[in-house]
Parts: structure tokens; sequence; C-alpha cells
């Protein structure tokens, strides 16, 4: 079973929240659904910048031990290794459910018709 961790911030990048998952998708509409759970409702954490999927929950745990013990200076260099715009990267994961032919809950099914 595959097991996520990751790291989410605010728009501001204030704050950085480093987790582990399961079902990465359904974790971020979580957050978005708490906005205050972490933080006040300035710091919403709605951007997910990092993420990383390993095999085992004894690795994603050692792993989310790991980051979680790094300086915000040693996480900001591990998010822009691999993201160094800071791009949201929810909307990639969003993409691959699309194309799976798995159903989201906020997709909208188009006529050919309408997209031409």
């Amino acid at each position: 079973m595959k097991k996520f961790v990751y790291i989410v911030t605010d728009r501001n990048r204030t704050s950085l929240h480093v987790g582990m998952s399961s079902n990465l998708i359904k974790t971020l509409e979580f957050y978005k659904q708490m906005p205050c759970l972490f933080f006040d409702s300035g710091q919403q954490l709605t951007r997910l910048v990092y993420f990383e999927e390993l095999k085992t929950e004894a690795q994603a745990l050692s792993r989310f031990k790991l980051i979680s013990r790094f300086t915000r200076m040693q996480k900001e260099r591990l998010v822009r290794s691999c993201n160094p715009d800071w791009v949201d990267l929810t909307i990639g994961l969003d993409f691959e459910h699309i194309t799976s032919g798995k159903k989201m809950i906020n997709q909208v099914n188009l006529s050919f018709n309408m997209l031409s």
C-alpha cells in the first residue's frame, strides 16, 4: 500500500507543515474544509508544495520523522530541490485521477460540442 509524506504551506509560505497519508487527495481536501485546523484563518494550509510516494508504512514513517526534524531552511531546500517555484502540486494529482477514469467530486462532464 502506498504512503505519502508531504509538505503543505499557506499562500505566503509562512507556515510549513509536514504530514503523512495513505490518500493524499483526501487529506488535502480535509485541509481545505478545515481552514483553521492548525493555525488561524489567515494561514490556511492549501498548497501542496512537496510530496514523496513510499512503498511501506515503515519507510514513510521514518521519512516523516526525519523531515519533521528538519529546520525551516532544510525544508525550504527540500521543496526547492524539486519545486523551485513553489507551485501547488495538487493540480497534477487531480489530473492523474481524471485521466485514470475515477470521478472527482468537482469534476464536470462536458460534451464534445461545448469544447470545440
